[in-house]
Order: structure tokens, then sequence, then C-alpha cells
């Protein structure tokens, strides 16, 4: 697979609420798994490519310095948005920022960022050719799962960003992605190896890469799940020289 095994890094925090229209979450949901797909979608097409780096700034500026969940209050440094290609035809989805995610404000910047680098560059692929983000966008205080407040209440500007980037597939990095973006709870074996829909993109699930850095004995099980999405998509990995 040609991934690399750099050490474990911290991940996400949290955000916010209603983007581009989208209602703001009803506080009856607070607390509790929703299934995404209740909020509307955008059309699709309705963000023709040539704005959608436009359409993703205006997110970015309606959450603001988000105070929306306890995240904000909880030793936040940096909100962080996303990174990558606003016209991505791959989309990757995290638990949420680390400690240095934190810092820089980029989602998968630490160790396991360097992992995941390492699982683009194996799918012939390079990070500015995708787009990368999380559930949640303020680290979680010791890095431990969002609650499902904060989830819930910064869901709403992720979903936004996948429908403004129309991705044709989304990789759950880890169940807690993968819990949020299907609204169902399972474990990962469960869910990987087969396909699923999301905001009308395939989805498909695999293990996060900091899981990978203290099990690198599912590496391999990690590029089986990429190889179905390279199949899906027409790629190979680049040939070694």
């Amino acid at each position: 697979m040609g991934i690399a095994a750099p050490a474990i890094a911290p991940e996400p925090r949290s955000a916010p609420a209603a983007v581009m229209g989208t209602q703001s979450l009803d506080e009856s949901m607070a607390g509790r798994l929703v299934s995404f797909d209740k909020l509307a979608p955008l059309p699709a097409g309705a963000v023709p490519a040539a704005e959608r780096a436009a359409a993703l700034q205006a997110v970015r500026t309606e959450i603001g310095d988000c105070t929306r969940c306890p995240l904000a209050y909880a030793g936040r440094q940096k909100i962080v948005f996303a990174d990558g290609s606003p016209t991505a035809r791959l989309m990757f989805v995290g638990e949420g920022p680390g400690a240095d995610e934190d810092v820089q404000g980029l989602p998968f910047v630490g160790k396991a960022g360097q992992l995941l680098n390492n699982m683009i560059t194996a799918m012939g692929l390079k990070r500015d050719e995708v787009y990368i983000a999380n559930i949640v966008k303020c680290r979680p205080p010791s890095n431990r799962v969002p609650e499902p407040v904060e989830a819930n209440t910064c869901s709403q500007f992720l979903l936004r960003q996948i429908d403004i980037v129309q991705p044709q597939v989304i990789v759950a990095l880890g169940s807690t992605a993968a819990t949020y973006l299907l609204g169902v709870k399972q474990s990962l074996s469960g869910l990987r190896g087969r396909w699923h829909s999301c905001r009308g993109a395939k989805l498909a699930v695999t293990y996060h890469p900091a899981f990978l850095l203290r099990d690198p004995r599912q590496k391999a099980e990690a590029w089986k799940d990429l190889q179905m999405v390279m199949a899906e998509m027409g790629l190979k990995p680049p040939v070694r020289k």
C-alpha cells in the first residue's frame, strides 16, 4: 500500500449551526443522534464549479468565531474548517481536530495526517486534489469523542460543505464519522466493504489513520477499502520506479 507508519496525532473539536439557508438544529435533536438526510440537501448542480470556492468561504464566514456548542469554551485555539479542492471528486471526513490541527487551523496535519497523505498518494492522488473535513471543527478536550450535541450542532456546516463540493465519493474515516454521516450506530466491521449513500455521493467506511497508527496490522484492510474507492473512481496507484 506504500503507507508509512507515522505516529498518532490528536483529533477534532466542534462548531456550529445553520448555513446558507439551512434551518437551525432543533433543540429537541440536541444530545441524540439524527439522520443527516433529514436536513434537505442542495439540489445537484446548485453551486457551479466556478463558484464553489466562494460558496465555501461564505460557509466559513457564517461560522465566524463560533460559540454555538461547548467546544468553543473548552480551550479551542482555532476553528479547523477544511482543506483541499472545492471541486474534489473525493472527500475524506474524520472525527475532529487534534493538537496539531488546533494550532495550525487545518485538518490532518499531525502524524495521523501524514499517514492520510500517504494513503492519498497511494491512491494516485495529491492532497490538494481531495477535500478533507471533520465531523466537528473544534478540538474536543483530550481528543475525546465529540458529544452528540457537539456533532449535531456542527454537522450542518459539514453538510453544506458536502453539498457545495459535490464529491463523487466520501470516505468516512473511523466510527465517529461513519455514525454521524450515516445516522446509524453500527460496528465499523459491519459498515466496511460495501457502499452507502450520503448527500448524493457514494460513501465508503474505513479505519481512521490514528487507529492505523495504533494497530498497523489493519493497514491491509484499510487498503482494501481504498481499492474499492479507486475502482469506483477509475483511479490507479502510481507506478513505482
